[in-house]
């Protein structure tokens, strides 16, 4: 599978970039050139946020600075009404900053809030994504007042007072951004919450940094999208049948509904069959629901266990809907005393928040977990830090992959590598649209995906149906929408033999 491509998808830390420039450099790129592209380029993005009127700058002392005195040299040749701040001194710039600050022509003016007045858009070039403290003084006056004043405003790099590596603010201040505009390829915190509100649209531009430099960079980071896992993702031809596609079993619990949602989405993306392992009271219920599942009797652990004993299951699903108690403990170790792929979600994981250990000693690295924060909390209750960190700890301390849900889920592995999930609209905050999400990642790992690419490819088909249906979806919406998504991802037309 290919994540280890030095694709557009790969995110780079800040210090990861940091590289990338020194070493675009090294091979003959000169830093005043990408500095002359970055500016440009930010340049751009302030017609198009704000087409007329006055544009204020607001530069840094640092690199963020110098892109936004190229921005403003470009908006003024271009006709603008250009108003330019610096933090500190001119004098104290050095570097490629400094070269662009001397073919400025205009006043460099101090930072204060009457800068604002008029003003149709403004460039927020004062701090970059390495920023290590929180803003204060003039910085932090000037971007309350653009919040204040809900102006448009283009962030160079980041916002400033947001981490890139995060998407956390540094201290309490941070400027909103109408767009962000980034350099050669995404960060983390492009992604992450807040930072992805705060970034608004993001822009990546090519400043003319050769992807080859990230040959001596070891990516770990992707933004999950097709070109990620497409290559591996099930297709089908003429001579297969239904058992080339896997036999997967959902595993019912005390809340019926979780468990169909989890069987009719694990149907949908494609599993050559589905199981449902119920107590026998309720298997009426069950066969009503699809006459496509096969229903069997399992009454209790016991049961469960001989039931995957048979070797016959390719991916069992766990754990939705199951209730707190011991019976769904001892239905979640049974359902992994076995070799082949599990997904575990909701109370399969809040049972053991008393033992996690127990848990942790009989995963493996084809087991995922679904857990949202709340069941993250349980589970890995040591764990802190930002949401990509706190992933890939618990990834590692697991030894399984780690799905942590929300608007920016995060795809985790032991090894550390990582998908961040931007696709998701806030319609997809519904009661079961988890349920249905374990069944995508059950269906795809039954017809053999492996386990980190089936629950980045699931997330990133949980949030396209979603984004297909619009806003009033309810979780069983997913599940009709799947086959359009599909079909546009595998870019399949109408079957006409």
């Amino acid at each position: 599978m290919p994540f280890d491509v030095a694709s557009g998808e790969s995110l780079l830390t800040v210090e990861q970039m940091y590289r990338a420039d020194a070493a675009a450099m090294a091979a003959g790129v000169p830093g005043i050139d990408l500095m002359e592209r970055a500016g440009k380029a930010v340049a751009e993005a302030a017609r198009d946020v704000g087409p007329e009127g006055p544009v204020v700058v607001l530069c840094g002392p640092g690199n963020n600075g110098g892109d936004g005195f190229v921005a403003a040299r470009h908006l003024k040749a271009a006709g603008r009404e250009v108003r330019l701040a610096l933090l500190g001194e001119r004098a104290a710039l050095r570097g490629d900053a400094a070269h662009h600050a001397d073919l400025w022509d205009g006043p460099v003016l101090p930072l204060e809030t009457a800068l604002l007045d008029g003003a149709a858009v403004v460039i927020d070039a004062l701090f970059g994504a390495g920023l290590a403290r929180g803003l204060e003084g003039a910085a932090r006056e000037l971007v309350e007042a653009v919040n204040a004043r809900a102006l448009p405003a283009v962030a160079v790099d980041v916002p400033s007072g947001l981490s890139g590596d995060s998407g956390e603010v540094v201290g309490d201040s941070v400027l909103v951004a109408t767009r962000t505009v980034t350099f050669f390829r995404r960060k983390p915190g492009h992604l992450l919450q807040p930072g992805r509100r705060l970034c608004g649209d993001v822009t990546v531009a090519d400043i003319g940094i050769p992807a080859a430099v990230l040959e001596d960079i070891a990516l770990t980071a992707w933004r999950n999208a097709p070109a990620l896992w497409a290559e591996v993702y099930p297709r089908r031809t003429e001579a297969e049948h239904k058992y080339s596609f896997g036999h997967a079993l959902v595993v019912a619990g005390a809340m019926s509904g979780a468990s169909r949602l989890a069987g009719l989405a694990c149907q949908r993306v494609g599993a050559g069959l589905t199981s449902l392992a119920v107590p026998a009271a309720e298997r009426m219920l069950y066969q009503l629901t699809s006459p496509c599942f096969i229903v069997q009797d399992c009454e209790g652990p016991e049961a469960l266990a001989a039931i995957v004993s048979e070797r016959r299951y390719h991916a069992v699903m766990v754990g939705q809907g199951g209730g707190l108690s011991p019976e769904t403990r001892a239905l979640t170790l049974a359902a992994l005393d076995r070799e082949d792929a599990t997904v575990l979600d909701a109370d399969g994981l809040s049972v053991f928040a008393d033992a996690p250990e127990r848990l942790f000693e009989v995963l493996r690295a084809n087991s995922v977990l679904t857990p949202h924060e709340g069941e993250f909390r349980r589970l890995f209750p040591n764990l802190s830090g930002d949401k990509l960190s706190r992933a890939r700890a618990a990834a590692r301390l697991s030894g399984a992959v780690v799905l942590l849900k929300g608007s920016d889920t995060v795809v985790a592995e032991p090894s550390g590598r990582a998908t961040i999930n931007e696709n998701a609209p806030p319609w997809l905050a519904t009661a079961g649209a988890g349920d249905v999400l374990t069944g995508m990642i059950g269906g795809l790992m039954a017809q053999g995906m492996p386990a980190f690419a089936a629950a980045s490819a699931a997330a990133w088909l949980h949030g396209a149906a979603a984004a297909d249906f619009g806003p009033g979806l309810i979780a069983s919406d997913l599940i009709d929408r799947l086959p359009a998504v599909t079909r546009q991802l595998l870019g399949e037309r109408p079957w006409n033999p």
